[in-house]
Parts: structure tokens; sequence; C-alpha cells
């Protein structure tokens, strides 16, 4: 980033020094540099918060790209699998790579109906929807009653 954000920052010093101040330029004096010193944290806070989220996504992006390397290589293991299974059965290679296709399809049956036992037992929100029907009829008879 080459431009730097300007934050507030409160004076030390009053303009003149030799003035006295009354007590109600105190108070609003006081109140501007809380004021200011309540931004300048808030600015604070915001770019901490920034960087942070930016060493995050460039962390994330080492993950997305580990998975993905993973995702290929599971194609030569599956082929591994299906030339060893041939090999050690002493079948046709055609063979091992059935087997291991049916093991592949039974797993992915196996979670699929698993998730559908979860998806199942979703049910809608009654007590969210109940409150809901409640502050309609509410608001519907007030209105009624004029």
């Amino acid at each position: 980033m080459t431009t730097r954000e300007h934050i507030a920052s409160i004076p030390l010093t009053a303009d003149d020094p030799t003035a006295e101040a009354s007590i109600g330029g105190l108070v609003r004096d006081a109140t501007s540099h809380m004021s200011t010193l309540v931004r300048a944290e808030v600015e604070l806070a915001k770019g901490e918060i920034a960087a942070e989220i930016k060493k995050g996504v460039k962390g994330s992006v080492f993950f997305i790209v580990a998975l993905t390397v993973l995702c290929f290589s599971l194609f030569f293991f599956f082929m591994f699998l299906g030339y060893g299974f041939a090999q050690w059965f002493g079948w046709h290679t055609w063979g091992g790579f059935l087997l291991v296709f049916v093991v592949m399809f039974l797993t992915a049956v196996l979670c699929a109906l698993l998730g559908y036992r979860k998806v199942r037992k979703i049910r809608a929100p009654e007590k969210s929807i109940a409150a809901a029907r409640d502050t309609v009829a509410a608001l519907t008879r007030r209105g009624d009653d004029h």
C-alpha cells in the first residue's frame, strides 16, 4: 500500500495556552477529544482487522492449492489400487479396476444414505413461525380496534 490513511489525533495543548477555559469549554473539549479518541481507536481496529484478514486469505490459498493437488493425486492412488488388486489377486487388470469401482460406488451410496437420513431430520423453525404469526395477529387486531 503506497498511501497511508490519516488517523485523527488529539492535540496535547490548547490553541491559546494563556486563555482560561470555562467549564462549558472544558466539557466541549473533553467531548471532542473523547470522540476523536474513539474514532482513532475504531480506525486502528479496522486497520488491524484488515491486515489479519489479508493474512488469513493468503494462508487459505495454500490450503486450497493443497486440496486441489490432493484431489488430482487421488486419481493416481485409485490407479495404483486397481493395478495392485489385479496383481495381488492374479486377475486381469479390468478385475482390479472393477473392484476399486465397486468399493468406491458402495462408499458413495453409504454416504448418500447417511446424508439423506440427516437431511430428512430437518424441521421448519416452528417457534419462529408461531412468533411471527402472533406478531402479525397482534398488529392486525390493533388496527381493528381503532
